[in-house]
């Protein structure tokens, strides 16, 4: 190697080593130590004698496949990706063309729409839960107003579930909105116009020209909106801690309950499969909507 880009190597890794080393102490070294643990059967009380701590290969991963409530977090935390996934893209794309045919106070309304993602999620899921109350909730108040007796939303099995998919939708669809305005900006316009002269209605412009053109976007959209409903976790364990029944409760959920009760091994073992079920769902969504020549 020359001299002078030898000499400039070492200068990128001495600028870059502050970064390395951190990323390896906090980043690398405790992913790599927990899919270690994930193979073995450590709880808390082994943290003093780690020595003690005993192999036992793939069996965690054996009996979370025949856990009973694994089973179930695992259901319900794909009712939240299908329900959400869908719902937050499609408010998300209705509200960005709204957006994108308005000329005044464009502005003011993508920042009231975006407002709900920037706020806490705690403080967020405290108010819909007053919301949702059974007895003088905003929503069984108003549908009083028409002789409608509301549900308890939070507490019945069928509807609980359903009411926080509503809730991270209405939180969560700001980002998409923004990702998709900007989308709706590389549409070329006078393909659109082309089609318009053509006799093409609305709804085939937009089914024809921009959904395929947004493509890409609509990708990246659907990769990080599957992702945060993979990991759904804060709405829950503020608004149901996990119930009734553990309808509400995720496999993050499980996973928090698990290193709560000591299960570090178990815990871990968890966490890893939800890393391999957002690979897997990631791979679907990239092979669906991809761009085709």
């Amino acid at each position: 190697m020359d001299p002078g880009r030898r000499s400039q190597a070492v200068a990128g890794w001495i600028l870059a080593s502050p970064f390395v080393v951190v990323f390896v102490a906090f980043t690398a070294g405790p992913v790599l130590a927990s899919l270690g643990m994930s193979f073995t059967d450590i709880r808390s009380t082994d943290l003093r004698t780690p020595f003690a701590v005993e192999f036992v290969g793939l069996s965690n991963y054996a009996d979370l496949v025949q856990d009973p409530v694994f089973r179930k977090v695992t259901v319900n935390t794909l009712l939240y990706l299908l329900l959400g996934v869908p719902l937050t893209m499609a408010v998300a794309m209705l509200v960005a063309v709204g957006l994108n045919s308005v000329a005044r106070l464009r502005g003011f309304f993508r920042v009231a729409f975006y407002l709900p993602v920037v706020t806490s999620i705690v403080a967020v899921s405290v108010v819909w839960k007053y919301i949702y109350r059974d007895e003088g909730g905003l929503l069984n108040t108003a549908l009083s107003w028409f002789g409608i007796d509301g549900p308890g939303w939070l507490d019945s099995t069928t509807t609980a579930l359903p009411s926080l998919v509503v809730m991270a939708v209405w939180r969560n669809f700001g980002t998409l909105m923004v990702i998709f305005l900007a989308g709706l900006q590389t549409v070329p316009q006078e393909h659109l116009e082309a089609a318009e002269v053509d006799g093409a209605g609305a709804w085939r412009r937009f089914r024809h020209i921009t959904l395929p053109t947004m493509r890409p976007v609509l990708l990246f959209g659907a990769v990080i909106t599957g992702i945060g409903y993979l990991q759904f976790f804060e709405e829950a364990f503020v608004m149901t801690k996990g119930g009734p029944l553990d309808s509400t409760r995720s496999v993050t959920f499980f996973t928090y309950d698990q290193f709560s009760y000591g299960n570090y091994g178990y815990a871990a073992a968890a966490s890893y499969l939800l890393f391999l079920a957002i690979v897997v769902l990631t791979l679907v969504q990239f092979r669906l909507l991809r761009e085709r020549d």
